[in-house]
C-alpha cells in the first residue's frame, strides 16, 4: 500500500509544509539580529570574504556625466602643441562619438598641470587639494569601456551589463559580505544633484534579494523618506503598528515561505531601528569646526562636501558601501566655465575625505573610489546633440580615461597605465571595467568568479566572464 504521507497532491505538499519553510526562513532571519550568530542569508547564502581582505568597506565618488580626464589627470604636451588644428584621419579610424561631427580639430587643455607630492603626482590646477593628498591616490590613466552614452556606460560601470535588470556592484557586495551594523543599512547612496540617465538602476539589486538594495539619504529634510512618526504618533505607538504588521507577514510567511516575506519583515525593523541611529548619523554639527573647516561642510545644507563627511561618519559605523554621486559633469559645452565650477565642488570635499579617514586610521581599510562612466575626446566640440552651435566642449570619449583610487590596499603616489601623445588610446597597462570590478572585489575579499547568483538557469556575476585583477596597484 503508498504510506499516507506519499498520497497528497502537488498543491497540498506545499500547502501543508509551508509552515515548515516559512519557519526556517524566518529563523535564519531572526538569527542575523543575534549579535553571536553572524549573518546567514536569507537564501542560504553564508555572507563572508573567500579570503583575508584588504578593505572592509567602500566609498565610491561617482561623477555622472564624465570628467575630462584631458583636462584633469592627462597631460598631453603634444596635444597642446597641436590645439585647433585638423585632426589626422589616421587619429579617427574606427572611432565612435556620440555627437561631435563635421571638422574634426584637436583641443588641447588651458589649465597648467604640475607634478606633487613625494611621488610627483602630475594634476591639474583646478585639483589643489587633491594635489595635496597626491601621494595617497592611485592614478588609473588606462580606463576604458564598452557603452558610449550615458545611461547604458553608469550601467555597465556599476554592474557589469549595459543594460537594466542587473544587480549594482554595491548589492554584490553586500550580498558577498554582510553588514557589520544591524541598525543601519549596509548600503548607502548620497547624491548631490539629480541622478544619472540610469537612475536608482545604479543602486538597484536586479535579480538578487531586495535586502541588498542601496538605500538613498537625503541631504535635507527627513533622511530616510518616511522615517519619522507621522504627526500625534510617537515611537510607542510605531512599535505597536509594527508588531501587528509584523504578525500578519509571519502569518503569510508560514502559508506561502517567500524570502521576500523575510526581507520586508527584516526592512520594518531596521527602519524602526534606524529611527534612532540616523538622525545622530546625519547631524554633521556634531563634528569639530576645525573638520568642517576642512571638508568646506555647512551642516543643514546639501552638497558633496557634506556628503563627503557623511561618507566617514558611515563607514565609522560599519556601513559596507556608500555611493556618492555628483551631477552635472557631461560638459559638451562650456567646458571652461562649467569644469571649474564642478571641480571647486568636489575637490576640497573628496581630498579632505582621503586625508581624515588616513588620520583616523581608516584608510587602510576604506577603499576610495572616483571616477565617471566614461572620459571626454581630445577634440574640440562646437556644437550640441540638436547640431546647434555652441561654446568649446568635449564629447564622449570610452577609450581611454582616467579614475584614481585611495586606501583599501591600493599603493599610493602611483600611476598605472599610459595613453598615446594625443590622449586618443591606451598604449600602456589598459584597465577594462570589469578589471575594476574584480580588482575592488578582490581587495574585499571576494573571488569575482565564485561570487555568483543562480538566475534563469545560470550563474551570473558582477564581472560577467571577463575581468583580470590589476595585481600591480596591489600594496
Amino acid at each position: 500500500m503508498t504510506p499516507d504521507f506519499l498520497n497528497v497532491s502537488r498543491r497540498q505538499f506545499f500547502n501543508q509544509s509551508g509552515m515548515a519553510l516559512g519557519s526556517a526562513a524566518l529563523g535564519s532571519l531572526l538569527a542575523r539580529d543575534l549579535p553571536a550568530a553572524g549573518q546567514a542569508s536569507l537564501i542560504g547564502h553564508q555572507p563572508g570574504p573567500h579570503f583575508a581582505p584588504k578593505a572592509k568597506q567602500v566609498i565610491y565618488l561617482h561623477m555622472i556625466g564624465a570628467p575630462s580626464q584631458l583636462d584633469l589627470f592627462d597631460y598631453k604636451p603634444v596635444l597642446q602643441k597641436h590645439d585647433g588644428q585638423k585632426c589626422p584621419e589616421e587619429l579617427l579610424k574606427g572611432k565612435r562619438f556620440a555627437f561631435i561631427g563635421g571638422e574634426m580639430t584637436l583641443a588641447g587643455s588651458p589649465y597648467k598641470f604640475n607634478k606633487h607630492g613625494q611621488s610627483g603626482q602630475e594634476l591639474s590646477e583646478l585639483l589643489p587639494h587633491l594635489a595635496t593628498v597626491a601621494d595617497e591616490i592611485c592614478l588609473l590613466k588606462g580606463m576604458h569601456t564598452n557603452e558610449i552614452n550615458h545611461a547604458p556606460a553608469q550601467m555597465f560601470l556599476h554592474t557589469g551589463f549595459g543594460q537594466g535588470g542587473r544587480p549594482s556592484m554595491g548589492a554584490w557586495v553586500t550580498y558577498g559580505l554582510g553588514s557589520d551594523n544591524r541598525d543601519m543599512p549596509s548600503y548607502v547612496v548620497l547624491l548631490s544633484g539629480p541622478p544619472g540617465g540610469a537612475g536608482t538602476t545604479l543602486w538597484s539589486t536586479g535579480f538578487l534579494p531586495s535586502v541588498y538594495q542601496g538605500v538613498q539619504f537625503r541631504g535635507t529634510g527627513e533622511p530616510v523618506l518616511f522615517l519619522n512618526n507621522p504627526e500625534g504618533h510617537d515611537r510607542k505607538d510605531r512599535r505597536q503598528v509594527l508588531d501587528a504588521v509584523r504578525a500578519l507577514n509571519e502569518h503569510q510567511l508560514g502559508i506561502v515561505g517567500d524570502p521576500e516575506i523575510s526581507t520586508r519583515i527584516s526592512q520594518y525593523e531596521m527602519a524602526y531601528r534606524m529611527q534612532a541611529s540616523v538622525p545622530e548619523l546625519m547631524d554633521i554639527s556634531q563634528e569639530s569646526q576645525a573638520t568642517l573647516d576642512m571638508y568646506g561642510a555647512q551642516p543643514g545644507k546639501a552638497s558633496f562636501a557634506n556628503n563627503c563627511l557623511l561618507a566617514r561618519r558611515l563607514v565609522e559605523r560599519g556601513v559596507r558601501m556608500v555611493q556618492l554621486y555628483d551631477s552635472d559633469w557631461d560638459h559638451h559645452g562650456g567646458l571652461d566655465k562649467r569644469l571649474r565650477a564642478k571641480t571647486k565642488d568636489v575637490d576640497q570635499g573628496m581630498a579632505a575625505l582621503v586625508r581624515d579617514l588616513k588620520q583616523r586610521g581608516l584608510l587602510d581599510e576604506t577603499l576610495v573610489v572616483w571616477g565617471g562612466e566614461f572620459g571626454r575626446t581630445p577634440l574640440r566640440q562646437g556644437t550640441n546633440g540638436n547640431g546647434q552651435a555652441i561654446s568649446g566642449g568635449r564629447d564622449h570619449h570610452k577609450d581611454a580615461y582616467t579614475m584614481w583610487m585611495a586606501g583599501g590596499g591600493v599603493k599610493g603616489g602611483v600611476t598605472h597605465g599610459r595613453t598615446d601623445e594625443m590622449g586618443f588610446n591606451v598604449i600602456e597597462n589598459g584597465v577594462h571595467i570589469h578589471d575594476l570590478n574584480a580588482t575592488l572585489l578582490h581587495l574585499l575579499g571576494l573571488d569575482h568568479e565564485r561570487l555568483t547568483f543562480r538566475y534563469q538557469g545560470r550563474d551570473f556575476r558582477l564581472t560577467d566572464v571577463h575581468g583580470d585583477i590589476v595585481k600591480s596597484i596591489l600594496a
